[in-house]
């Protein structure tokens, strides 16, 4: 973590941020550089500019993710939960009538049904997972012109918008 101190280094007053270890005794060693506000400035701007100028390229990295985390999520979908519980319950329907022993069907159905439930809740996430990426694309999408120059209202506004789609 770090903090904005004012400096002055040889009769050089300056802002600059510094590695909060270096400035108190926590116990931890740190080897991160000082360094002056108007560069980190300057490479906020580049970083924003970076992103609004190369916005296909963004988004279709961004698309892909998409992609692979609905892929990911199809292989243990709630439909295919359905489809083998179903096929359970009627293996054990058979059992029950022929007075076959069913303990490990039942088991069976009883960890689908709670795959199921754990499903349905972690498809609820990345849907709104999904839904804060597009927001947040839409957000890039609408951005119409480059910084030229450092706006610190304009740079808290961005952060407070990643951090509210990363977060929520």
């Amino acid at each position: 973590m770090s903090k904005r101190i004012h400096w002055n280094n040889r009769g050089y007053k300056s802002v600059v941020w510094r590695c909060f270890s270096r400035l108190e005794s926590i116990g931890l060693e740190s080897h991160a550089r000082t360094i002056n506000e108007p560069v980190l400035q300057d490479t906020v701007v580049k970083a924003i500019n970076q992103m609004l100028g190369d916005k296909s390229s963004y988004q279709a990295q961004q698309q892909l993710n998409i992609s692979s985390v609905i892929r990911a999520s199809q292989a243990t979908s709630v439909e295919n939960i359905d489809e083998k519980l179903m096929a359970l319950q009627q293996e054990l329907i058979q059992k029950a009538q022929s007075k076959e022993v069913y303990d490990e069907i039942a088991d069976d159905i009883f960890r689908l049904r709670e795959l199921r439930q754990q499903t349905t809740i972690e498809n609820a996430a990345r849907d709104k997972q999904i839904k804060r990426i597009n927001d947040l694309q839409d957000y890039i999408a609408q951005q119409t012109t480059r910084l030229t120059a450092f706006d610190e209202s304009l740079v808290r506004r961005w952060l407070k918008q990643i951090t509210v789609w990363m977060t929520t």
